[in-house]
């Protein structure tokens, strides 16, 4: 089976031929707990070292509220096509708005993202464009700044489930993160393919975030993930959120967490949406290693880094800004 190789359109890996990933399932309440049970703290530990990612449950967000979200994207991506390019992706740093089929380089090589995608700030309020947000269908808005009060909190409680992971203080990783942390929405259609053959609908990367929120179809698989170099299909758990650690948190860990490697293939048959919500540090924050995380016997993995969402999109196309960043030791 391929491993990194196998990307474009024509994809011979067979989805239903991968191995399944064992994620690990983190309750969430658990660690939202005055005193976070001990026991969950090093599970979330452990998955975060192995896997850098988990399901989260007992989320404290409804069924019925993910089921509106998830009719919400759904709805605004059946638009018609000259409603949707109302609020097409403008030219900025910020990237913002809506767009189909982008080009990214993986190893040298040209690869095509074959879906539909709109992206969006949602937090904090002083960099929201709302001329980007959809006035259709009209709750559009109204649900998404519901699900943003929801994910400040989740972010703000695995944050500190992470540092008291690593029996470091509680508040350390989000000191890092300043007082204006940037809530970033990708909101994703994979239409079905239209080869015999799987198709990429992202190319494999790591995160610039330092967690990404990710609200899964509850019904379509296409998450893979890049374990011990070999591709692994990421379950359905409907109603869990999966929660993946980004390159920011790998930097604060001192390479303690490290964030999984990940694509997204399309069915053959079945449309696809799906909505990672990607949790950034203030730009001007300087993110590096966690004082609590750098000894003699650990030193220093990485440079100090600002802004580092920005430098990733430049970095994106075919370098690793991670890599550049690693301090020979």
């Amino acid at each position: 089976m391929p491993a990194t190789d196998g990307v474009g359109e024509g994809v011979d890996t067979c989805c239903c031929c991968l191995p399944l990933l064992e994620t690990p399932v983190i309750d969430f309440a658990l660690l939202a707990s005055p005193s976070p049970c001990r026991q969950e703290l090093d599970k979330l530990c452990s998955a975060l070292s192995s896997f850098g990612c988990f399901f989260s449950i007992n989320h404290g967000i409804t069924n019925s509220f993910l089921d509106e979200l998830q009719s919400v994207i759904k709805q605004f991506f059946a638009l018609p096509m000259e409603e949707k390019q109302k609020y097409a992706r403008g030219t900025g740093e910020s990237r913002e708005g809506y767009g189909e089929d982008d080009m990214v380089v993986d190893e040298g090589q040209p690869i095509v993202n074959c879906n539909h995608r709109l992206t969006l700030i949602l937090s904090s309020e002083d960099q929201q464009q709302l001329t980007f947000w959809p006035q259709s269908p009209p709750n559009f808005r109204e649900t998404l700044l519901e699900y943003t009060k929801k994910l400040q909190m989740i972010n703000e409680v695995v944050l500190k489930a992470m540092a008291m992971s690593l029996n470091l203080e509680e508040h350390c990783f989000l000191d890092k993160y300043g007082d204006k942390p940037t809530l970033r929405a990708r909101f994703n259609y994979f239409p079905p393919s239209s080869s015999n053959h799987l198709a990429i609908g992202l190319a494999p990367h790591t995160d610039p975030s330092a967690i990404t929120i990710v609200l899964q179809d509850k019904h379509v698989e296409g998450l893979q993930f890049l374990k011990d170099d070999q591709w692994f299909r990421v379950p359905v758990i409907p109603d869990a959120l999966l929660i993946n650690i980004g390159d920011q948190l790998q930097i604060m860990s001192n390479g303690l967490f490290k964030p999984p490697v990940h694509r997204v293939v399309k069915n053959q048959d079945i449309e696809r949406i799906s909505l990672a919500v990607f949790c950034l540090p203030y730009s001007e924050n300087e993110i590096e290693p966690v004082d609590g995380l750098v000894t003699e016997t650990r030193p220093r993995h990485y440079k100090k880094v600002k802004n580092y969402f920005a430098t990733f999109m430049q970095y994106y196309q075919g370098k690793s800004l991670i890599e550049a960043l690693k301090i020979n030791t």
